[in-house]
């Protein structure tokens, strides 16, 4: 096994559960972690209540006054208006002491590319100025960087750290990955080997085009044509990064990287993991 990074170690020292400054020098109690999330299905619940199981960490979800129900299309097109015009959910009470936190683990399902509308209400109202957010988020297809990004514009005080997202298509592989994903970056005790960098991307062959194609196919939008990839192996299996060419709605060509995996066991079907545009 290979020692963490520097920068998984210095997380490591302000991760949950570990002493701040101001313990060391007798004088409070360390804060723990936060784990707050707004799920809309019941899926990014899950990943949230599995980081605080981890973490031993408080867990709090966010509830809107007017729920966004009735069908799929009424809530997607409620959600849409709002983005449009501005308007923010207005939250339920929330009995949360933010200040006894310094890591706040933030949930919410992608919409849009962004997080959902009433993520967009909790950094309206509430000061995350010094805090570290550590981002998580469930998706139909991608939206992980795009709604860093965001954050990092709507919180610019806040120091946003890197994130983790799963398709909600994957959801049952989300145990494992979170478990990785906070022993990397330092928020959970225990080492896991670095996984290796992709290789240069080069030309597709036909067995790469097959391979994405039964990744991809069967997701209910078209995510272009796959021109290039790099790989890497890691313990589990192997990892595609392809680059996809497409138009869009104008008749441009607009590119996309499509990240696919396949486990080691023999017959391991290819799973689209994720886009990023």
């Amino acid at each position: 096994m290979k020692k963490m990074t520097l920068f998984a170690a210095i997380l490591a020292l302000v991760g949950c559960g570990s002493p701040n400054k101001s313990e060391a020098d007798g004088d409070a109690k360390s804060k723990k972690c936060l784990v707050i999330y707004y799920s809309q299905t019941g899926v990014t619940q899950k990943v949230a209540q599995e980081i605080a199981k981890l973490l031993d960490a408080d867990i709090f979800r966010i509830e809107v006054e007017q729920p966004y129900s009735g069908t799929y299309e009424e809530t997607i097109e409620r959600s849409r208006k709002e983005m449009e015009e501005g308007l923010l959910p207005k939250l339920r009470e929330m009995n949360v002491d933010f200040t006894k936190y310094d890591v706040i683990f933030l949930g919410y399902p992608i919409w849009f590319g962004t997080y959902a509308m009433p993520i967009a209400t909790l950094v309206d109202e509430v000061d995350f100025a010094g805090k570290k957010i550590v981002p998580f988020c469930t998706f139909g297809s991608g939206g992980l960087v795009s709604s860093m990004n965001n954050l990092k514009t709507a919180l610019p005080e806040a120091e946003i750290c890197r994130g983790y997202g799963v398709r909600t298509a994957r959801i049952d592989k989300a145990p494992v990955e979170v478990q990785r994903f906070l022993k990397e970056y330092g928020y959970l005790d225990g080492e896991v080997e670095k996984l290796p960098e992709y290789s240069p991307q080069q030309p597709v062959n036909q067995e790469e085009i097959e391979i994405f194609n039964a990744a991809c196919s069967g997701y209910k939008y078209p995510l272009g044509t796959p021109v290039s990839v790099g790989k890497r192996t890691t313990p589990e299996g192997t990892d595609y990064r392809f680059t996809a060419k497409s138009k869009n709605s104008e008749g441009n060509d607009v590119e996309a990287v499509i990240f696919v995996t396949v486990g080691k066991e023999q017959g391991a079907v290819p799973e689209f993991t994720e886009v990023v545009r």
